[in-house]
C-alpha cells in the first residue's frame, strides 16, 4: 500500500462498533497485519468546543445550527486528516471509530449530501472501505441503554428518535453503496465480514 487503509465503523448508538472493532483488530493482527486503532472524538483537539454547540442545538433546534455543527465536525475531521492519518505508517491498516458517515445518523435537518459537500470541500480523508453498522432500532436502543454509563447521548433521548435515525443511516448506506454489517448475530459473524471486506480492497 502506498498510503495507510482506512477503514471507518459508522453507525447509531448501540450498535457494538466497538466490541466489533476490537474483534476485528484481533484478527487482522494475528494475520500479522499492522493495525492502528482511532476514534474521531479521542483524535479532534476541538472536541470540547464543537461538543458545546452540539449542547446548544440539543436545547435549541434550528437549521443554522445544525450546519455550523456539521462544519464544525467537518473542520475537526480535517485536521485529523492532516495532522494524524498523514503520520500513519504506509502498510497500516487504519480502524477509523466514526467518521463522516456518522452524521447521516445523527443530523437531523441537514440533508447528508450537505454534509458529505461540507467533508470534500475541506479535504477531509474520504475512506478506502465505509463499514455501516445496524441493529434493529429496538436492540441497539437496549443495548445502549443497558451499558455502563448510559446512552451517554445529548442527542437521542427517545426512542422514537433512535428509529428514524436509523432508518436515516440506512438510507444513506443504500444511496453510497457502503457497506451495510447487520450487527444482530454472533459478533464471529459481524467479525467475518468486516474482515473479508477489508482484505478485498487490500
Amino acid at each position: 500500500m502506498s498510503r495507510p487503509l482506512l477503514v471507518t465503523l459508522d453507525g447509531p448508538k448501540g450498535t457494538g462498533k466497538t466490541t466489533l472493532l476490537e474483534a476485528v483488530t484481533k484478527v487482522l493482527r494475528a494475520d500479522n497485519n499492522k493495525v492502528i486503532r482511532l476514534c474521531e472524538k479521542k483524535s479532534d483537539p476541538f472536541r470540547a468546543e464543537t461538543m458545546a454547540l452540539v449542547n446548544k442545538l440539543a436545547r435549541n433546534p434550528s437549521l443554522d445550527l445544525e450546519r455550523e455543527v456539521c462544519a464544525r465536525f467537518a473542520d475537526s475531521r480535517a485536521w485529523i486528516s492532516q495532522h494524524v492519518l498523514t503520520k500513519q505508517p504506509a502498510d497500516t491498516i487504519i480502524l477509523m471509530d466514526r467518521w463522516y458517515p456518522s452524521d447521516a445518523a445523527f443530523r437531523r435537518m441537514v440533508p447528508f449530501a450537505e454534509i458529505l459537500q461540507l467533508n470534500m470541500e475541506r479535504n477531509v480523508r474520504t475512506p478506502d472501505l465505509h463499514i455501516g453498522v445496524v441493529t434493529a432500532p429496538q436492540i441497539s436502543w437496549a443495548r445502549a441503554a443497558a451499558r455502563s454509563r448510559g446512552l451517554g447521548s445529548t442527542v437521542m433521548l427517545k426512542l422514537e428518535e433512535h428509529i428514524a435515525c436509523t432508518r436515516a443511516f440506512e438510507r444513506e448506506v443504500a444511496s453510497h453503496g457502503w457497506i451495510l454489517c447487520r450487527n444482530e448475530g454472533t459478533i464471529d459473524e459481524a467479525t467475518l465480514q468486516v474482515v473479508s471486506e477489508i482484505y478485498s480492497v487490500l
